[in-house]
């Protein structure tokens, strides 16, 4: 349960103060100002903190698509992952449903967006940003040597996958974060949300292929 908790805690950080960012600030998609870069640094700098918070209870997986990448991998049970998915969830509705009392309004709560409209190019966008995304989480987690500078590494890939992918989607790369603020917010925002939580799991999952066919022998033979 204490696993659980800290992705709970973690997801729910995570979309209060990143989410809570992109809304405070204005942060908006076609516009590349200093909102934008903010937010997207807003995103790396919460899972560099959680990454050294709770890092070592739960990992600070904190997304459903990274559990997937790590399920796949080998490196947890199916009944974790279960459990884990299910506390991030509940983690991003309880930090939407806070952001959304003190900004006292639904209407901007970070919530993600089709590019142009398109479900294709936006599905293309969250594969291969979270594909990325994954894939690194699993090779620099793979190496005890790594293990010190792994949170930072991993948050300074969230800020530039962000840093590309707000002017396209908002950037999602997780189900969870996506799937808190949709609900609230409505309208376009939740009829889009199943792209932003397959397309997510899809690119998780092939980031768990490619890590174990090119990266996983050399890091145990290491």
């Amino acid at each position: 349960m204490k696993k659980y908790l800290a992705e709970f805690l973690g997801t729910f950080t995570l979309v209060l103060l990143a989410c809570g960012t992109a809304s405070v600030l204005g942060c908006a998609t076609d516009n590349p100002d200093a909102a934008y870069f903010m937010t997207a640094l807003a995103f790396g700098l919460v899972i560099v903190a959680m990454a050294y918070s709770i890092g070592q209870v739960s990992g600070c997986h904190i997304n459903p698509a990274v559990s997937l990448g790590v399920l796949l991998s080998g490196k947890m049970s199916v009944k974790d992952f279960i459990g884990y998915v299910i506390a991030q969830f509940l983690g991003a509705t309880a930090g939407t449903g806070v952001l959304a009392l003190i900004l006292g309004s639904t209407q901007s709560l970070g919530q993600n967006g089709l590019y142009e409209g398109s479900i294709v190019k936006s599905l293309a966008v969250e594969v291969i940003l979270t594909f990325i995304f994954v894939l690194v989480i699993l090779s620099v987690t793979s190496r005890k040597e790594y293990s010190k500078p792994a949170g930072l590494v991993i948050g300074f890939t969230l800020t530039l996958v962000h840093i590309f992918g707000i002017h396209f989607t908002g950037t999602s790369v997780n189900p969870a974060r996506s799937f808190g603020p949709a609900i609230f917010v409505g309208g376009e925002a939740l009829s889009s949300v199943w792209v932003f939580i397959v397309a997510p799991l899809v690119g998780g999952a092939l980031a768990a292929l490619v890590y174990k066919f090119l990266v996983k022998k050399d890091a145990e033979a290491n």
